[in-house]
């Protein structure tokens, strides 16, 4: 019985983590610049990815590739934000346009207060 619910629940995992890489494709192909298309790709990947290492996690029976696959999934979670923040900030200070649609920009308020900072 056990066999089973672990075998469905896995099976849910993968579909559930599945729709999300799909979504980061879908949103990688279809929105309008590259911020936006990071931003698809870091957070519907990294969850979609980590879905599916926790149903790997959930239908395996050994604790070292349980184990393994949620380390991979903690990873996930505490690198893809990371590593899409420096690429957005050295891709707006490389001078990528941002989308025309943008309502505001920030970063000038940042980089004034951090040279504020550096200076005083």
């Amino acid at each position: 019985m056990i066999d089973i619910v672990q075998n469905y629940l896995a099976g849910i995992l993968i579909i559930v983590g599945s729709s999300f890489a799909l979504v980061a494709s879908i949103g990688l192909l279809r929105l309008p610049e590259f911020y936006t298309r990071m931003h698809a790709a870091s957070k519907a990947g990294t969850l979609g990815s980590g879905v599916m290492l926790i149903a790997l996690a959930v239908y395996t029976d050994e604790t070292t590739i349980a184990t393994r696959a949620l380390a991979g999934f903690v990873f996930f979670l505490l690198t893809a934000p990371i590593s899409a923040h420096l690429l957005a900030k050295a891709a707006y200070a490389a001078g990528y346009p941002l989308w025309e649609g943008s309502v505001h920009d920030e970063m000038p308020k940042q980089t004034a207060a951090a040279d504020a900072r550096e200076t005083s």
